[in-house]
Formats: structure tokens, sequence, C-alpha cells
């Protein structure tokens, strides 16, 4: 069964982005209460609690007893949203239920086993989370927490399906009750490390350029000192003239 959680909300009647962001200045959350046959209802939340509330993975999958003068009702929380960048909660939408009628939520999934899992322990694969949460269906006195996915048996490149969770009494997994795919939730299997050929960096436009002519003309002066031109004898040295003996 889930937690308890108790919200007292206040009516408030003016709506639109103006007065929504006054709401906020004054530490308060927009929020609209709906459902079960009843008209929705507008009302303010305390934001300091509600960031407290959201911050616990428990707020989220449990029946709510929500207070707004004087009459209580059960809800779940249905949808928030948050400021795109600020630690701010900007609206949040709560849903009445009946305790005679069946709900589907969301809940998440703990993953056990991993580090026991043949497969890792003995073979060096790794655990992949395919799947975070499910959608689930069920009365509101059934509803869980969380589903525990155990993965202690899984070998190299084998999987846990939806269908190999156990499920609570009175819980079914809603797209499994709708024909959907029995799906993966979380395999074992091993990375492939991919080998890149080194990369050799082309030289600069400018270096390439100026590097052709400096090796043309070093061959050419190799040419013209090393090599006698055809038809021609080379040169022999020219030799001093002898100094003249004086005569006696």
């Amino acid at each position: 069964m889930s937690a308890k959680f108790e919200l007292t909300a206040e009516p408030r009647s003016a709506k639109g982005t103006g007065a929504s962001r006054r709401l906020r200045r004054s530490g308060k959350v927009p929020a609209v209460l709906y459902g079960a046959g009843k008209q929705p209802t507008m009302v303010a939340l305390d934001h300091n609690l509600m960031t407290r509330h959201l911050a616990n993975e428990k707020f989220h999958t449990s029946i709510l007893t929500v207070t707004v003068g004087g009459e209580t009702d059960q809800a779940i929380l249905r949808d928030f949203h948050m400021h795109p960048y600020k630690p701010i909660v900007m609206h949040v939408d709560l849903q009445r239920i009946s305790a005679t009628e069946k709900i589907h939520m969301k809940v998440p999934i703990h993953f056990v086993g991993g580090d026991v899992a043949p497969g890792v322990k003995i073979d060096g694969g790794v655990v992949t989370h395919l799947m975070n949460e499910i959608d689930i269906t069920c009365l509101p006195k059934d509803l869980p927490e969380f589903l525990t996915a155990d993965l202690s048996a899984l070998g190299l490149n084998e999987s846990v399906h939806l269908k190999d969770i156990k499920l609570p009494e009175g819980v079914a997994i809603t797209s499994l009750t709708h024909g959907g795919d029995n799906l993966a939730v979380a395999a074992v299997s091993m990375i492939k490390v991919v080998e890149e050929a080194p990369v050799v960096a082309a030289p600069v436009e400018g270096e390439a350029a100026a590097a052709a002519p400096a090796e043309g003309e070093a061959k050419a002066g190799e040419a013209k000192g090393g090599e006698a031109k055809k038809g021609e004898a080379p040169k022999a040295e020219a030799k001093k003239p002898e100094a003249k003996k004086e005569g006696k």
C-alpha cells in the first residue's frame, strides 16, 4: 500500500497568467482538482511543501488526501510542471479518485540482483535498463509504490520482460491487458569496443603551399651544383702563374 500524504488547498477564483504569477510570488502553487464526476476546482497549494513532496518518489504513486474548504477528497498526482531552469513548481494537476473505480498510473521499477547475475559476475557483461517505469491498472487500495525486476538469474545476452515481473494482487500491466507486446525491461550484454584508426592531421593550406616551392628550389640547386651540363667537359681548375726566377 502506498504511503499517506495529506494536502491542504485553498480555493482560488482568479484566472490567467498574471494571477498565477502573483500567486507564485506569494509562495503558492496554482493547481486544479478534477474528476470523480465533480466540477473541476481551482486551488492553491503551499510551494515549499509541494517541492519537498515532489522530491519524494513515493508521493508520485500514493493516494493523496486533499482538503479544500472543509471538504476532503482522495486524489492522485496526475501531472505537474516545473520552470524551465528554476526550482519553481509552475502548476499541479490532481485527479479525484473513487475507491470502486480502477485507475492507471505509471510506477517506477526497482532493479535488484544485477550485480550477482551470471552474465555480469562471470562473463563480464553490463546491465542495461530499457524501462524506468511501467503503466499499471488497479483499484486505489492496491496501488503499489513500485514494481521490482529481479535480474539475478540473467546470463549474457539475456533479458527480463514485462511478463517476468511479479505483480501484487489486483495489479495488471496496462499494455499487456490491451494485447501489447511483452517488451524487455532490462538486459545483460557485452559492450563492444570499436578501435578507430589514428587520424593524421592534414597540413594547413598555407604551409602546404609554402613547402612545395621550397622543395622544388632545393632539387634545382642540387642539379646545378652537382651535375655538369650535357655535352660539356668538366672545367679544370685554373693554375696560378709561376713566379719568374731572378738571375744571379
